[in-house]
């Protein structure tokens, strides 16, 4: 005689209440992080900073996605984000403790670990360099021009060395400048379609 265990249809499900949080790891964020569609949901929940439904989200994934508005986004289009998002990507985030994700209700919502997110998100385009690269060769520049007006050679020497002082600042500055509207530009939750 057998006896057999039924199986359950849903799998348990712990609240975000009964479990304990999780510490996010420079290895899980970088995870989490590695995916243009979960970079784009974090994108989306700071956006909106609540919680949003499903439907709503696989929508404006799929408009960006297609490069499209969300009012013709096709059903086809929204289920295959959709999809990806239910089987995959939010249960992944939920068990990082990213995401609150109520599968039986249809809501995702950002946890306070999301917010830890925002330092693994310095983004360098496909064809750029990193500030840092950028910075170390503005120094070294820096440093070529005033040397070599210390040694007075021309045209370099026509400048008081206030005057290069000056110029240098100036470059800094307008670098300065340009960085911080280059991470604006690139930061998750600002206004418009997701940094890419």
């Amino acid at each position: 005689m057998s006896t057999t265990t039924p199986v359950p249809t849903q799998p348990e499900q712990t609240t975000q209440q009964n479990r304990e949080p999780k510490t996010l790891t420079q290895e899980t964020a970088f995870n989490i992080l590695s995916c243009q569609r979960r970079r784009n949901v974090v994108h989306y929940l700071l956006q909106q900073g609540e919680s949003v439904s499903l439907h709503e989200l696989s929508k404006q994934l799929a408009a960006w996605e297609n490069e499209i508005v969300p009012e013709e986004v096709t059903y086809e289009q929204r289920m295959r984000v959709y999809t990806a998002l239910r089987q995959a990507h939010l249960p992944k985030m939920d068990d990082a403790d990213v995401v609150h994700f109520d599968a039986n209700g249809g809501t995702i919502r950002l946890t306070d670990a999301a917010t830890k997110l925002e330092v693994y998100l310095d983004i360098v385009p496909h064809d750029g360099i990193p500030w840092s690269g950028y910075y170390l060769g503005l120094g070294g520049v820096s440093v070529g021009l005033i040397a070599l007006a210390w040694i007075g050679l021309f045209p370099f020497d026509r400048l008081p060395g206030l005057a290069w002082g000056f110029v240098i600042s100036l470059l800094f500055l307008a670098s300065a400048v340009a960085h911080k509207r280059h991470d604006e530009r690139h930061r998750l939750g600002k206004e418009g379609r997701p940094p890419l």
